[in-house]
């Protein structure tokens, strides 16, 4: 079966996009999932995401990681919002349903406001912490970011005991000043360093400012930058949390299943 795919990213999070609103792509068998995320053998990207149509939402976006789990991905939502106003599904605003819940949207051009699902809070873990933003992440601040093992230190911390069997996403975060953090993530699912995650600095941002009720932080990755705005339920919960900044799309192509 040949299909048509597109690339985007998002802070240089790249993920294959397909329309599949006629449902004719099997997801119960998604062996092809990891082939087309393949950067050597396929398409390559850090996730593949799936549009189909739902009777109570605007689109139903399916994502799955490079190796064939699902979880929930901030990026990838934003670039899926950005899918669905090319394809003509919404525009401006939408209300579409993700693996971790309903979710609101506001598309502007090449810039994607996501409204994150509710984050409870932020657990300790010694002298780091961990925040469930739709996908988990163990949060760690460092006072070096730059040259910081990332991938060994973030994959002894995904497989440890603690996070099993499951496992987690893991951050390493750097203050650059009090409303702005530098954010380098190891991603469960891709089993590497990717360029951002959407989830990883929503996470980050919310460890950062715990102890205030409201604001606003502005985040660096090494794909580019985004915004987390966030506001404090009366029980200490994150009930309003915005993902903010761009997604575009790359190119497009046909490709045989």
């Amino acid at each position: 079966m040949e299909i048509t795919f597109y690339k985007y990213q998002g802070t240089g999070n790249d993920f294959v996009m397909v329309d599949d609103r006629e449902e004719k792509l099997n997801l119960h068998d998604i062996s092809w999932v990891k082939q087309l995320c393949d950067r050597k053998f396929g398409i390559g990207s850090d996730g593949l995401i799936v549009i189909r149509n739902h009777p109570d939402f605007d689109f139903e976006m399916i994502y799955f990681n490079a190796d064939g789990s699902q979880s929930m991905c901030g990026n990838g939502a934003r670039c899926a919002v950005a899918f669905a106003g090319f394809l003509g599904i919404i525009q401006g605003k939408t209300h579409f349903l993700a693996i971790d819940g309903p979710h609101d949207s506001v598309l502007n051009d090449k810039q994607v406001e996501l409204k994150m699902g509710k984050v409870s809070g932020v657990d300790p873990k010694g002298s780091d912490c961990f925040v469930n933003t739709g996908s988990p992440h163990h949060i760690r601040f460092v006072s070096e970011i730059e040259n910081y093992p990332v991938f060994e230190e973030g994959k002894k911390i995904r497989y440890a005991e603690t996070y099993a069997p499951a496992g987690t996403n893991v951050n390493f975060v750097k203050a650059i000043s009090d409303q702005e953090l530098f954010v380098r993530t190891y991603e469960r699912g891709v089993e590497n360093e990717t360029l951002s995650c959407g989830t990883g600095v929503t996470a980050a941002a919310l460890a950062f400012a715990q102890e205030k009720d409201a604001g606003e932080v502005k985040i660096q990755t090494l794909g580019g930058n985004l915004s987390v705005r966030f506001e404090k339920g009366p029980q200490g919960d994150f009930e309003t949390v915005w993902l903010i900044g761009p997604a575009e799309q790359v190119f497009h192509g046909k490709i045989s299943l």
